[in-house]
């Protein structure tokens, strides 16, 4: 009795899924780290020298778009990016302080079925009063989390960027 043509069969009629959230909008993330605070998109020019200081400072290997970038009016900086989590993109935003620390980090879109630990606002507390000074280093100024570890990893490069790229450019808008 031969079950693979059937097996397959079967598989190839069970739909796909995927799970996929999106828990903020830019709006709403804004409004939860700037409370009542105008905010102006700017459009920056990310050089490729830019772009490598960034990678080097990061190791983040993918290339900063910088087409959600807004300064508050005290300030202050918002920044959505996205990262790779093990498959899928990961959308998160970072406020940053005038002098360019974490004030906040958000999680707004998470693809993966694993991993979701990242939303927990412990662990993503550990990133506020960062800046360019600390390391931002998974297992060492920031803990890792078991079963999210590249989830884990690569926001904590991400948000290392988005702290490199204040020091970088940002400052000195």
């Amino acid at each position: 009795m031969k079950w693979t043509p059937i097996a397959a069969g079967l598989l190839s009629v069970v739909p796909l899924t995927c799970h996929a959230a999106i828990y903020l909008t830019t709006e709403q993330a804004q409004a939860l780290m700037f409370p009542a605070i105008n905010m102006q998109h700017i459009k920056l020019n990310i050089t490729s020298d830019l772009n490598a200081a960034l990678k080097k400072s990061s190791g983040m290997y993918h290339a900063f778009t910088a087409d959600q970038v807004y300064k508050t009016a005290n300030g202050g900086w918002f920044i959505i990016d996205k990262v790779l989590g093990k498959h899928e993109m990961i959308t998160y935003a970072v406020g940053l302080n005038a002098n360019g620390t974490v004030k906040q980090v958000e999680i707004l879109e998470y693809n993966e079925s694993y991993g979701g630990q990242v939303r927990n606002t412990t662990w993503r507390s550990q990133f506020v009063g960062k800046s360019i000074k600390d390391k931002i280093e998974l297992n060492s100024d920031i803990q890792n989390i078991s079963g999210a570890t590249l989830s884990s990893k690569h926001l904590t490069d991400g948000i290392k960027r988005i702290v490199a790229l204040h020091d970088l450019l940002l400052k000195t808008l």
